[in-house]
């Protein structure tokens, strides 16, 4: 089967750091974030226009939540709920102390209701770490000792949490519980050295195949459900970042990239470097994201 794909520039004005798309099914809206701008970004698809939310730092991530007009993000500090109409905050989860050597980077809604984030190190150091959070306050510590956290992403049923340090240039994959069980010891399940890239964000299709974003290689890759490549694309400037799929039937995959991180390590040399692309003719379908179950 020949496909024929297409990819679109989404919004006009480009992101320095574009991470986190998300599609929210239920009023037709996709989320991203710009980091270093501060700026929670969505696209509102029936009228196709763009608008922003401004954010007090720097922000890693975004997800959904039950309540259509919040969202669930991480910012420099912490895990805070967002008002998309104000823009005021709530902390959910605030590590104390707050260590100055991280900052918080790549989180989304497990199948349960739960946010699963991971920090960074702002020098790349292994300091950063893992946490889920709940509605009701809980805090979980899932793991320490990270570079950068990043492709974290649920196979459909649930019971499959995909995780990787970007630095190892390696996805891990660990056995998943409803529960509030500790997380397994991972198998390595995808390798990105051969690709010659890190991998950044990632996302799951509806047959349980992995998306993850080439950073280094400009390019995009789906793997199996027992990792193996099943194909690479070009992605349409040289650093994509992150993947979602969405849209009205689920077919569009959206992808953020990177003009500039701010870091000094992630520059973009493509005049469209750091817009939102959204490819079509992929011929796969992705799922609904989970919504975050807000308590109270």
């Amino acid at each position: 089967m020949t496909l024929t794909i297409t990819a679109t520039r989404v919004a006009d004005t480009p992101d320095m750091l574009g991470e986190s798309p998300v599609w929210d099914d239920r009023i037709g809206r996709l989320y991203w974030v710009d980091g270093v701008r501060r700026l929670i970004r969505y696209l509102d698809y029936a009228e196709n226009t763009i608008g922003e939310i401004q954010m007090p730092s720097m922000v890693g991530c975004v997800g959904l939540t039950e309540d259509v007009g919040r969202v669930i993000t991480g910012l420099r500090d912490g895990i805070y709920l967002a008002d998309v109409a104000t823009g005021a905050v709530d902390a959910l989860y605030r590590p104390e102390p707050m260590d100055d050597r991280v900052r918080f980077n790549d989180g989304k809604v497990d199948r349960q209701g739960r946010f699963v984030c991971g920090t960074m190190g702002v020098q790349a150091d292994p300091v950063a770490e893992l946490v889920r959070v709940t509605g009701k306050g809980v805090t979980d510590r899932l793991a320490s000792g990270i570079r950068i956290s990043n492709s974290i992403c649920f196979s459909p049923d649930g019971e499959t949490f995909y995780f990787s340090d970007s630095l190892d240039r390696q996805i891990r994959a660990y056995h998943y519980s409803a529960s509030d069980d500790p997380l397994t010891e991972p198998r390595a399940h995808i390798d990105t050295r051969d690709y010659r890239s890190g991998p950044d964000g990632a996302t799951v299709d509806a047959e349980g195949f992995i998306w993850v974003a080439l950073v280094h290689a400009g390019k995009i890759g789906r793997f199996a459900p027992d990792g193996k490549l099943d194909r690479l694309v070009e992605a349409p400037v040289d650093m994509p970042s992150c993947v979602s799929f969405g849209g009205p039937e689920m077919t569009t995959l959206y992808m953020t990239s990177i003009k500039d991180s701010g870091s000094g390590r992630a520059i973009s040399r493509h005049p469209y470097g750091g817009h939102l692309f959204a490819l079509e003719g992929l011929g796969v379908t992705g799922l609904p994201e989970p919504r975050f179950k807000i308590d109270g």
